[in-house]
This record gives C-alpha cells, structure tokens and sequence, in this order.
C-alpha cells in the first residue's frame, strides 16, 4: 500500500472523501469561470459536468462523500481528548466547519429547487440570484474557503512528496488563479442577466427560461433553509456536549506522564499521549497532525508498556514500514491508563533528540553496505570547490532514495561514499531489503550516467560491498553531541568487500553470508574466496559485475530465494 494511504481506516476514509470533493469543487469553479467567456460556453459545461454529477451514481458519490468527510470532522472533535492543537490544524477544522453552514442556502436553492420545483439551475439563475446581495457576498465567501479548505488538505497529504515540493511554486500559482477565475466568471455573468433582466421585454423570458421561484416557493426555501441551518446547529451543540461530558467524566482520573529530558505532567485519562502532551505544553513532533500516518510522534515506552493496549493493524504497520525497534509506539495511537515514561525520538523540529550517555548501545544482526565512486579525485581535479560538492549533490540525490524505499537508512557520508544499514525486524528481511536496494542503486545510476551524458560529462562508476553480521548501535561521543551510529566487524569487512570491487571489476561484492540470510546459494564456482585486510578467515563472496537486474540474477541461482 502506498505511504500515501498509510493510516487508520477513518483516515483513508476522510482522504478518499477529500479527495472526491476536491475534484467536484475545482471542475464547479473552472466552470463558473466560463462565464467570462461566453453565456453559451457557460452552460454547456454545466449541462455536461450535471451528466455525472446529477446521476444516481454521481449524487451517491459526492452527497456520501460531503456526509462522510462532514461525519468524520464532527467525530473527531466530539471524541478529542483536548482542543489543543497545531494552527494549520485549527483552521483547517474551523474552515470545515463553516463551508456547511454557508453551503446550506446553495443547496437549497439550486439543487432541491431543481428537483422539486423544477427550476432550471443555470449559472445565468444563480448569478441573478445573487448579484449584489448580502446572500452573493456569502457564496463568494463559500467558494474561497472551500478552495482554501481543499488545497490545505491536500497541501497536508502530499507534502512529504518530493515531486508535490519541487512543483509547489507552480501549483501556489494555479491555486491562487482558480478561484480568481470563477469569481470573475461569475461577475461577468451576473453583470449581463442583470442588465438584461432590467430590460421589460427580456425580463419575462428570463422568468421563463429559468422558470424562476414565485413568491411562495421562495418563501419556502427560505424556510427550509432556515430549519437545515438550525438542524446543523444542533448537531454542533451535540458534538459540543458529547466533548463537554467525555471531558467532565476523564477529569475524575489523572494519569502520570513522565517524559525522559522533560517534565512530569498529570493528565486526565483517555487522552492519547499526543493530545497529553499538547494539553500540557510538552513539545512533540507530529508531522501528520496526529492521524497515524506517519511516524514522527513515535516514543520508546520506558515504563508502563504492559499496560498499553496492543499496537491497531495500522500502528504496527506505520512502526514495521520505519524498522521501529521493540518498544516503541506511537504517541498518536496510544493512551496511557497507568503511570508512563516515555522518550520522545524525534524534536518539534523533526531532528533527533539527543539522549545522554545511558544509552549503552545495542547489538544487533544486520545488512550494511558500503558505497564509493569510482575516479573521483581524478574526475574532480582541477575543478571548483562549489562544482564538486554539486556533483557530490547530485548523485547521492539520485542514488539514496533507493536505499531509503526498502528501509534503509544513511549511517554516515563518506566523501563521494556512504555507509548504509537496514534496520529491520529480523536478519532475513535486512539481507533482502539490502540485495533491493543495490539493484535500485544501479538503476539510479543508469538513469544518472544518461542525464550526465545528455549535458556532455562522462560516466560515473561505482564500487557496493554489502554485508550482514553482528553490529552494535549506540550512541557514540560527547554528551550533547553523540550521533547515533554503529560499530563492529561488520561495518570493516563491508568497506573491505567494497575496496576489492574495482580489482575484480565489478559493481558489487556481496558476502555468502547476507546471501544466505536472504534464501540464496550460489554454486561455489560463482563465488570467490577473498582474504580481506583485518578480517581474520578468508570470506566468500559472489561478484557482480552489473547488479541493475540484480533480481533476475538471483532468481537464476540454483535454490533460489526471494530478495
């Protein structure tokens, strides 16, 4: 399942609800915006967009997809633990809230007068409707907040993409000109039927082209209107008095929270440790709001875990798609019930936290690799300082996230090298996701050496040793200043295996131990034995000489495995 669908049913449900919505909101405004070309343009739009949207199968969609997207919101703030939360957060809810309260009066107006009163809902009525009234400025002000509403969401959901950021500048433009367009469409429109409608002779066709409301079916909208907006009013005080009560009843039980380098607060129980730790001011990163679609807010439980309920399907999803370590959970996700002592990972600012020195490392069997580029102080000599780091720059921004995709992580950059380690659940799964990730690597390469070779530069080579053992993960170095890394015998014989790689011409060298661990054997005359500098027994290692179909090799191999 794509990261972008990651999270909790609710979740998928409220994105795929957006979504719908989204899509409607944006072809309603582009046509809208017609109107500032031409009536006719206008309407045969509108007459096409209705094909689908007037269905039996386009009502279901889009009036399901308002009443799940309007449920959840309304679900989610009766069932909030505090109301505290991000900014962007708390507008995004207050825009949702108002887009119905607005939203009612249209709906009444143009689709319940459609089919019950048999009005022709054209642009050219509403525009009529509404030119130069108090109800005009209100629909203007629906629009942009429906738009403003739509594109946070979305801006929200796909910000972790790299493609959405790099194209950010140009969808800001689009965003700001769609709702710029409509407006103007829709002025232009309201400007000629109402200059139109002051003229005698047009005004009584006009009433009958659009069959307009007499003064009774007016009056009667108007009621209705009036009954749905207090009908939605009562919801809200529903939703109101459902947190008031869970408040009231939580407050009659505190919990203690004890955060490692932080306070130790007191809160009601019921709260997750997310909403426990914004009530009372401690800092906590939560890149996806708190949703359970990211792993930002993950703690290791120090104290209290036994009395935490089992990770949800989700939860252990979102933890197993990161390699999260035994103990950890996600702040979001969790309610502390008992006394609790946590370490936040990460800061507000999504680094890292520091710990002092009573992490005392842990040792664990994993796959690493070691990556160089081949020529490099030859290919560099001569040039500029700046030109060198862009190249640096540049190739690792191709090659990395072939590493990062099959979760792997960058230990430390080496120069024109790295040291990569995939932490994952068991030895099994890290040699597989090591043995994907080369052959991503090299494909990388291929896509990087044909956009090189398009701006005249030659070729870049590399050399991979890749191998699994026995490592020790810690914490290495003065207090305060002591990055987490790795050390061992492992961490040598992978560098070595990398070194021999340019003498046996080869892109990859990678050890009969991370083969095995990943279901493979070679047949002893495909591997070579080699004698490593500081590795004490000879090590026996399969050559590959290119590894961009690295599958399909291993595939060959007798009692083939699956990487």
């Amino acid at each position: 399942m794509s990261d972008l669908w990651r999270g909790t049913t609710a979740t998928r449900l409220r994105i795929a609800s957006g979504l719908v919505l989204f899509i409607y909101a944006l072809l309603h405004f582009l046509n809208i915006g017609l109107g500032l070309i031409s009536t006719e343009l206008m309407h045969a739009a509108q007459d096409l967009r209705q094909v689908v949207t007037r269905s039996l199968a386009g009502t279901i969609l889009i009036y399901g997809a308002f009443t799940i997207h309007l449920a959840m919101v309304l679900g989610r703030l009766a069932l909030r633990g505090t109301l505290r939360m991000p900014f962007w957060e708390a507008a995004q809810t207050a825009l949702g809230l108002m887009i119905p309260v607005l939203l009612i009066a249209h709906l009444v107006h143009t689709r319940t007068a459609h089919e019950l009163f048999g009005v022709n809902d054209e642009m050219g009525y509403i525009s009529l409707l509404l030119y130069n009234t108090l109800d005009g400025w209100k629909q203007c002000a629906l629009l942009v907040l429906v738009w403003a509403h739509g594109c946070t969401g979305l801006h929200f959901w796909l910000r972790g993409k790299a493609w959405w950021r790099r194209s950010l500048p140009a969808l800001a433009g689009f965003a700001v000109l769609v709702p710029a367009f409509a407006l103007a469409g829709f002025l232009t429109e309201a400007r000629r039927v109402a200059a139109d409608f002051r003229i005698a002779e047009k005004r009584d066709a006009i009433y009958a082209a659009y069959n307009f409301p007499d003064v009774d079916t007016f009056a009667t909208l108007i009621a209705w209107t009036r009954y749905l907006g207090w009908g939605l009013f009562a919801v809200l005080v529903v939703v109101g008095a459902v947190y008031v009560t869970k408040s009231v009843l939580s407050r009659r039980q505190s919990v203690r929270v004890s955060y490692v380098d932080g306070p130790e607060v007191w809160a009601p129980k019921g709260l997750t440790l997310l909403e426990v730790s914004r009530l009372r001011g401690v800092p906590h990163a939560s890149l996806c709001g708190g949703r359970g679609r990211c792993t930002t807010c993950r703690v290791r439980i120090e104290q209290g875990a036994d009395q935490l309920h089992p990770p949800s399907p989700a939860e252990a999803r979102a933890l197993a798609a990161v390699g999260a370590e035994p103990g950890m959970r996600l702040a979001c996700q969790i309610v502390p019930v008992a006394p609790t002592t946590v370490f936040r990972v990460f800061q507000p600012d999504g680094r890292r936290k520091h710990r002092t020195h009573a992490s005392q490392g842990e040792e664990k069997q994993l796959a690493l690799l070691f990556l160089d580029m081949r020529g490099f102080t030859a290919r560099t000599t001569g040039q500029l300082p700046y030109d060198v780091v862009f190249l640096l720059n540049r190739f690792f921004d191709a090659v990395v996230p072939a590493v990062n995709r099959e979760g792997g992580t960058i230990d430390k950059y080496l120069g024109d090298g790295f040291l990569a380690i995939f932490e994952t659940a068991t030895p099994e799964s890290s040699a597989q996701a090591a043995l994907r990730a080369i052959e991503g690597i090299a494909l990388a390469l291929d896509e990087f050496n044909a956009q090189l070779s398009d701006e005249g530069q030659g070729p870049v080579a590399i050399g991979i040793g890749a191998h699994l053992g026995d490592v020790v993960l810690g914490e290495i170095g003065a207090i305060g200043q002591a990055p987490r890394t790795l050390i061992g015998d492992t961490v040598n014989t992978a560098s070595r295996l990398e070194g021999v790689t340019k003498e046996h011409s080869v892109q990859a060298m990678i050890s009969a131990p991370l083969l095995a661990a990943a279901g493979h054997t070679p047949a002893p005359d495909l591997m070579v034995e080699l004698t490593l500098r500081g590795v004490h027994a000879p090590l026996a290692s399969w050559p590959v000489k290119n590894a961009r179909d690295l599958t399909t090799q291993l595939d060959a191999l007798p009692g083939a495995g699956t990487a």
